[in-house]
């Protein structure tokens, strides 16, 4: 019987082991998209206790918290205090089993805090305190946590509008990890809300500079800002859309389209809608091209679906569930409607739903384009939901049998959390498994283990990725 946990976690066979203790362990962090809190490393945050930076805004937590029947006030309450709330997720933690928050809890105490006991009710008292205690020195700060777990770079979430200033201020301090922004410009296509996508326009008119009257001054604002954000050091754009568009428009229907939403503050139709969306996603997928930069795509969520909680507690609370949108007709005529005018820059895609895997991995075949060097078109890791061992692994098969898997660009935390850079040790002794255990069952050859460690498991793992962006 194995040991939880130990050395060789996830890794079946000696070849995994290998591969992984030779090839993969200790590698640099590339964190190319996350959410972390850009003031926290700007300040160098140091978090209180335990909970402040574990539970606090964790939504996979407080949905296993609920699911094990724990009232909202130990999730999200202002009455409860932080140790109660800690109390709560320990008495849950047991519970998770076969969940990947066991393993993501256990992971990140042994490799920020040294802790190999499991948590449970019975230690949940000592660990909070060990835990906290260090969490009040150096290492163990916002910056210190990012050291300690050898970032070599992060790509934060930014709107079009944001200052940036704590982007800036890293930069200016000398910080040796590069904290980089990444465009996320979802708010100015949302004309769904007409008062809301009114209250945006003006805002964006404000910070660039540009008076917005038609749908012209919008792109002009825009580019403006992208303008900016490549000053700071972006490099990339990330788009959260629930399905991909690409319906045929002309430049008329789009002014007219503006005018009706902005200036007259008219609901649209729906084909209205999708015509606008459409043109704003060729519109930034034109300013990615031009600026060198590689777009993401994070398509299939649908989101906020329980309204009485919505209107509660806002977005991203953890009521959110993945989607059955039908993509694949629409993802080629989008991506053909760049191609064709050779304006289709890298470009990572990422699903929702696992049945998508194959089409998404076929997909990327048709766009491939050497002159942008290996792997132009990715296919993302497994994203929110499939972000666990048996998500990755049927990502990684498909992406075997369909395309190379040995181009990857590899994982990402997609966290909030300064404690979620074990996903990416998760997520390497899962591809060294699934290697290590091909090369011990013969389907791959055994004196070839060398090249698979430095040419697949070392690329894939920070190589790739290196590469790929030019940070």
């Amino acid at each position: 019987m194995k040991t939880f946990n130990d050395e060789n976690f996830v890794l079946d066979t000696p070849a995994a082991q290998k591969l992984y203790h030779e090839y993969a362990e200790g590698l640099p962090i590339i964190d190319y998209h996350c959410h972390l809190i850009p003031e926290y490393v700007a300040s160098d945050h140091k978090f209180p206790n335990l909970s402040k930076i574990w539970l606090e805004g964790d939504h996979y937590k407080w949905r296993a918290m609920r699911t094990n029947g724990v009232d909202e006030r130990y999730c999200t309450g202002a009455d409860t205090t932080d140790w109660e709330k800690f109390e709560k997720w320990a008495e849950t933690v047991p519970y998770t089993m076969r969940n990947p928050l066991y393993h993501w809890t256990h992971l990140e105490l042994k490799t920020a805090f040294g802790v190999d006991k499991l948590l449970n009710p019975s230690t949940a008292r000592e660990i909070y305190d060990h835990c906290t205690a260090m969490l009040q020195t150096p290492e163990r700060t916002a910056r210190g946590l990012m050291r300690h777990y050898n970032v070599e770079a992060v790509c934060t979430t930014d709107d079009p509008v944001d200052s940036l200033e704590h982007h800036i201020k890293v930069k200016n301090d000398g910080f040796e990890i590069k904290m980089l922004p990444t465009w996320r410009p979802d708010k100015a296509m949302a004309v769904e809300n007409p008062a809301e996508f009114k209250a945006y326009i003006n805002k964006l008119a404000e910070v660039s500079g540009v008076a917005i009257s038609k749908f012209g001054d919008v792109i002009d604002a825009l580019q403006k800002r992208h303008d900016f954000f490549a000053s700071v050091g972006c490099r990339l754009s990330d788009h959260g859309i629930e399905e991909f568009y690409a319906e045929d428009y002309t430049p008329a229907e789009i002014d007219a389209i503006f005018d009706k939403v902005f200036t007259r503050g008219e609901e649209l139709t729906a084909e209205e809608i999708r015509k606008f969306k459409t043109a704003m996603m060729v519109e930034f997928a034109v300013m990615d091209h031009d600026a060198g930069w590689t777009q993401q795509f994070h398509y299939g969520a649908i989101r906020n679906n329980n309204s009485r909680m919505m209107a509660q507690l806002g977005p991203d609370t953890g009521f959110d569930s993945i989607g059955d949108f039908t993509v694949a007709k629409k993802m080629s005529k989008f991506l053909d409607m760049l191609a064709s005018r050779d304006k289709l820059g890298k470009t990572i895609i990422y699903n929702l739903n696992p049945r998508d895997n194959e089409l998404v991995a076929t997909m990327l075949g048709n766009f491939q384009d050497g002159r942008y060097g290996a792997g132009k078109i990715q296919f993302g890791s497994g994203w929110w939901f499939l972000d666990q061992k048996d998500g990755m692994e049927k990502q990684m098969n498909a992406l075997s049998n369909l395309g190379l898997l040995s181009r990857f660009v590899g994982m990402l935390t997609d966290s909030r959390s300064f404690l979620s850079y074990p996903r990416h040790e998760y997520f390497r002794r899962t591809l060294c498994n699934l290697l290590g255990n091909d090369i011990e069952k013969g389907l791959l050859p055994a004196s070839e283990i060398d090249f698979i460690g430095r040419e697949i498991v070392a690329k894939v793992c920070y190589g790739n990725a290196k590469e790929y962006f030019k940070f």
